[in-house]
């Protein structure tokens, strides 16, 4: 692993937790580039209390309010660009963590998917299980192949029916490898480090 970027298929299903687990992983860096709301503990925070001697990079845009990044930075009339991004230089891996799902926008016009395409990186998609969980998947993943962006790994975090995770895999390209991360309602250094230590990375 190089670079990756950790998107989901919606809020709050997990990214900064697998995002934790896949730094630990691969030894990598970690690049959270906007930050909107909670600047008293980021996601940046959070994986430097999670994990161990990572190096944390600065985020391109910190917002007050904890809204839409496009909402956030309008409050404080500032106009989100896709020039100002640039991924930060390291001999490490990477894992560049986004906001929300692959819709939430910068702007009236820009998506968090145009920046994945603009920083031309593969992507890990994070699922977690509720009703309605197979639709954001999947359209997730044609969002994707819309744009031609390779999805290196599908991230199945917490427990998952098995009727449910066959649907989403019976979606996904051969090439596409699978991740199961366990349920950590509270995280800590000691659980990251064991679901990272566990973890398996297996192909349909």
């Amino acid at each position: 692993m190089n670079q990756l970027f950790i998107t989901g298929i919606g809020t709050e299903v997990g990214k900064t937790v697998c995002s934790a687990v896949l730094t630990q992983y691969f030894k990598a860096d970690y690049w959270k580039p906007v930050q909107s709301g909670d600047l008293d503990n980021t996601d940046t925070h959070k994986i430097q209390s999670w994990t161990e001697n990572t190096v944390c990079h600065p985020e391109t845009y910190r917002f007050q309010l904890a809204a839409s990044p496009h909402q956030s930075a309008r409050e404080e009339n500032i106009e989100i660009n896709l020039d100002q991004f640039q991924l930060p230089k390291t001999d490490n891996s990477l894992i560049v963590e986004g906001a929300g799902g692959l819709m939430v926008p910068f702007s009236d016009e820009i998506f968090i998917i145009d920046l994945i395409e603009r920083l031309n990186l593969p992507v890990a998609l994070v699922v977690r299980n509720y009703l309605g969980c197979i639709n954001h998947t999947l359209l997730s993943i044609m969002a994707l192949e819309q744009k031609k962006l390779k999805l290196e790994y599908l991230i199945f975090n917490g427990p998952f029916p098995p009727d449910t995770e066959k649907v989403i895999c019976n979606f996904i390209k051969r090439e596409t490898r699978i991740i199961h991360i366990p349920e950590m309602v509270q995280p800590t250094k000691d659980s990251i480090k064991a679901a990272a230590e566990q973890l398996t990375i297996t192909k349909l």
